[in-house]
């Protein structure tokens, strides 16, 4: 197991370095990753191995698909969850990611404060809910003529599941 938290640890931090230099999580580091974790599991457990990281690979596909599809984030995020799964399984992979949105929930969250500013920020969460009153469920969104705020979401992938793995292993 520590050939599989090594490789888990390097792709991590490899791709942590290259999504925050050129904001792209490389394939070059997940498709080894994957194919790995597939393999070493094959041949270490046989078809229960294989079907444990297949499924990981699915979990982690999954966890990021939907925002990829709204364009949310980019398929390196995408592919970076599936290494994660197919290196530690589904359980690991969906724990980490309950870390990983909530890393990138407040990661937004200070960026939009920085941004627009705490006052800007509270009075936006204070308004909105009386701009919805007598819409009947109905909501038209203005185009905002401010640049959106964008970060490596790479960031939170790491983070979070740099923190499930030490928590595991220390219980």
């Amino acid at each position: 197991m520590i050939l599989i938290y090594s490789i888990l640890v390097s792709a991590l931090l490899v791709s942590l370095i290259t999504d925050l230099k050129t904001r792209k999580i490389l394939n070059i580091v997940t498709f080894p990753a994957i194919l790995f974790g597939l393999i070493f599991y094959s041949i270490t457990q046989g078809w229960d191995g294989f079907f444990f990281s297949s499924l990981g690979l699915l979990a982690g596909i999954a966890t990021l698909l939907i925002p990829f599809i709204l364009g949310g984030m980019g398929a390196g995020d995408v592919k970076l969850m599936g290494a994660v799964g197919a290196l530690m399984g589904a359980s690991f992979t969906l724990q980490s990611f309950v870390s990983v949105a909530l890393l990138g929930g407040l990661i937004s969250i200070a960026l939009i404060i920085q941004k627009r500013g705490l006052l800007q920020s509270l009075k936006s969460l204070y308004i909105f809910p009386a701009l919805l009153m007598g819409t009947k469920g109905r909501i038209l969104i203005k185009p905002q003529m401010e640049s959106p705020i964008l970060f490596p979401y790479g960031v939170p992938i790491v983070l979070g599941t740099l923190l499930t793995f030490v928590w595991s292993v220390a219980m």
